[in-house]
């Protein structure tokens, strides 16, 4: 059985009910266990009123600027654009930007990708998965930060098609 189908299979389980999934061809086995937890639970609990006054926050403005001034601050990131396609996680582990601490990030915001190309890895369970993208386009925005546990389904790149 190949890597890829593998990888298949634990995205299947995961989208499933299945609990646990054995296969045996020759010498190869390959068991596949899932737990399965409870959705959360949510208890609405009473809201209790403080008899001391509470301190109003304080907001500065900056100062208005003449009409038709240019504004002197420019956005940090590029706006996500309205047809912007989000790169979810496959799995769970762990998130890397790049194959490893002495080498280049695999992708940087702005950077124009093809279907095929490897944007990061996700460590599970001591495996080093390639995470490959599904579509062309550039990268606006990396959501996830590096070295951070990520869950699946995770949003973890925003991608401006082509």
């Amino acid at each position: 059985m190949e890597y890829k189908q593998i990888q298949e299979l634990i995205k299947t389980i995961n989208k499933s009910n299945i609990s646990e999934l054995s296969i045996e061809e020759g010498d190869f086995k390959i068991t596949i266990k899932q737990e399965h937890t409870l959705a959360p639970q949510y208890v609405q609990m009473p809201q209790i009123q403080a008899s001391m006054p509470q301190p109003v926050p304080q907001i500065s403005s900056p100062a208005p600027q003449p009409v038709g001034a240019p504004s002197a601050e420019k956005p940090a990131t590029a706006p996500a654009a309205s047809n912007a396609i989000t790169i979810k996680s496959p799995m769970i582990g762990t998130f890397y930007r790049s194959p490893s601490p002495d080498k280049p990030l695999f992708v940087n915001v702005g950077d124009e990708i093809k279907a095929g190309q490897v944007l990061c890895i996700i460590e599970a369970m001591k495996l080093f998965n390639e995470i490959e993208s599904e579509i062309s386009g550039r990268i606006i925005k990396v959501i996830a930060d590096d070295s951070s546990p990520v869950e699946y389904d995770q949003p973890l790149f925003l991608v401006e098609p082509m």
